[in-house]
Order: structure tokens, then sequence, then C-alpha cells
């Protein structure tokens, strides 16, 4: 028993030696793929950030935490090097940056916490730029991580100074005795002159799962600048590729089966592959006319909010009937196995059955 003790208090002192746990902080396995610890980050910062957590003494400390984290298992090299012998060697091997989490990785993510309104009317802005992002219903599905370019104009200094923050102002100008006249005039201070230099950024977009065509995701101060302001924003707005074999309304799919006649009278058993990859099977053991439905839930599309909730998959059947000429003794069975009669037929005119 004592020596059960000293040894749990041995890999006790081993951990803390070690430094944080980076997979514990970000709550994902070992294995975890790169795309799995970006999820998993994004979505502990939207609820570890400080501007959410203000009353929590600790929040800055767990985000910077989180940031660490991330910083370490995105990284392929950092990361092995953390999985060898723990963060005192990122720190010996000068592997850590300890840069501020607040900016640079929310700018990359493109969210952003605190009144977005708060922009003051007296300071101009520049121009918010919108553009589409055309994904598939599978990146829909599943999520994904998409990397866009953005060559965007950057203010540099340059020599010499420039006119800013022109504005008009009354003035009074003297015309002679007793004469006075009001009149606007430009008034403008002097500025260190700029310039714009392109720059490429490259920028990070989560597509999350269950996000509908549409929906728009903020790149805070990514927009056009302004020589005497702040600079718009970066609007990406998400537009669906159309798919080949799922249509997609509201979080429900809808899709469409042929089977042959023998399988519409027999019944069948059918194996349809989701957007992920699994298999959705679908059974039947009595007849299905064409056109028939069936409906299977959970396996629509997943809800945005709430990804454990997903819409359901309509399956539509169209019968595909044999083309082959009969004998009439292979008519005659056919007759007599359907037991229909002939009394049967009804002039529906264009209003159908």
């Amino acid at each position: 028993m004592k020596s059960l003790v000293l040894v749990n208090l041995f890999l006790f002192f081993v951990v803390t030696a070690a430094g944080r746990d980076f997979y514990a902080i970000l709550g994902v396995k070992k294995t975890a793929t790169l795309n799995e610890i970006k999820k998993a980050y994004r979505k502990q910062a939207k609820e570890l950030h400080p501007d959410k957590n203000k009353d929590d003494p600790d929040a800055s400390t767990k985000f910077q935490d989180l940031g660490a984290a991330y910083e370490v298992l995105s990284d392929e090299d950092k990361r092995k090097t953390y999985d060898r012998c723990g963060e005192d060697c990122l720190k010996k091997d000068g592997m850590m940056d300890n840069s501020d989490p607040f900016a640079s990785f929310f700018g990359d993510f493109g969210f952003h916490f605190g009144n977005e309104g708060s922009h003051s009317h007296d300071t101009p802005r520049g121009a918010n730029i919108v553009m589409d992002l055309y994904v598939t219903l599978e990146e829909l599905y599943s999520g994904n991580f998409v990397e866009i370019t953005r060559n965007k104009p950057v203010l540099k200094p340059a020599s010499g100074t420039r006119k800013c923050n022109c504005r008009q102002e009354m003035v009074t100008r003297n015309l002679g005795p007793g004469r006075f006249q009001m009149m606007q005039q430009t008034v403008c201070d002097e500025c260190p002159n700029v310039r714009m230099v392109n720059e490429e950024r490259v920028l990070e977009i989560e597509v999350e799962p269950g996000m509908t065509n549409g929906q728009e995701t903020k790149f805070v101060a990514e927009g056009e600048p302004h020589m005497d302001g702040e600079p718009g924003d970066l609007i990406i707005r998400i537009k669906t590729v159309p798919h080949s074999k799922f249509e997609r309304k509201g979080d429900d799919l809808y899709t469409n089966v042929t089977i042959s006649l023998q399988d519409a009278l027999t019944g069948f058993e059918i194996d349809i592959e989701h957007l992920d990859g699994h298999k959705v099977t679908v059974t039947r053991d009595k007849a299905t006319w064409p056109g028939a439905k069936i409906r299977k839930k959970g396996e629509g599309m997943p809800n945005y909010e709430n990804n454990n909730l997903h819409g359901t998959l309509y399956v539509t059947f169209d019968v595909e009937f044999p083309k082959q000429e009969f004998t009439p003794e292979e008519k005659e069975d056919l007759r007599r196995i359907l037991a229909q009669s002939s009394n049967n037929r009804i002039y529906n005119g264009l209003r159908g059955s």
C-alpha cells in the first residue's frame, strides 16, 4: 500500500513538472486530428473569452491556457515535442511564443466579442467587403476549415506630411468697417504621410455543421482601410453548391431511389451512402408504388444551434418497369399472380387518383 502511494506521488510530480495538459485543456484525445483540435478550440474560445466572463477572475488565465494549448497542438513540430517530453521541453527549445491569444488566434478565426455597434459616428470607416464562399453539402454536414488568401491594402508610413481630419468650420470674414460675413471653410490637420501597400493575408474560416445558405461570418477590421479612420469588415457569406444526390430544405434532406418492379412488388433492402460516408439502411417488405416516401428520422442535417439534433431524411422511390416483351403464357401468369380485376381501371381525368 505504501509503495502504491509513493508511485502515485511520483506520477503526480512527473505530470506537474511536465507542465500543463494541453489535451485536457482543449478536451480532446491524444489521437485528435487537426480539424478536431480547431473545432474544440473555437468552441471553448467562445465560452471562455474574458469579454463573456467578466465576473470570473480566472477568465483571462483560462483563455491564455486555451490559447497556449491551441498554439502547441495545432503545430505539427510543437505537438511532437510536447508529446515526447511536455511543455518544459518546448520552453527550453524556445518553441513557446507566449503571444497574446486575443490578437493572434481570434483574428485568424474571424469571430468577435464585445459591442460591435460601438463605433463612434464621428470616426470614418472603410467599406465592408462581402464575399461569397461556395461550400459543399458534405462540408455543411460534417464541418470543415477553409483557408482563403486576401490581398489586403495596408497603411504604411511614407515620407512627408498630408492633410488629414478635414472638417467644415464656420469662420468670420471682415468685409470692411462694420461689415462681416459668416462662411464655411474646410480646415485640415497636418498628419504623417501614409501609403497603401497590398499584403497577402491568410484567413481561416470554420464551416460549422448545420450552417445555412446565406449565413455570414464577420472578420472585424479586415475590410477596406480608411486613411483617417477605421477599416471596414470582411463578411464571408455561405453559398451551397448544388448536390448530385441530396437536396436540403431546412434541416431535412431529400433524395430519390429507383428500384426494379420486382423489388417494388416483393420488398427490398438498400444502403444509401450519406454525406459523411455512413450507410443508411432502408428496408421494405411490402409493395412500393412509384412516388412512395420513407422517412428516416435523425438522418437529416445537423441543427446549427444544437449539433446533437438532426433533421429527417426523406427517400422517394421511383419504379423502373421492365422493357422486354412478355409471352402470352407469362402475361397469363402475371394476371394470375397479381389477381387484379380489369374492372379496376378508372379514368381520373386531370385530377388523378
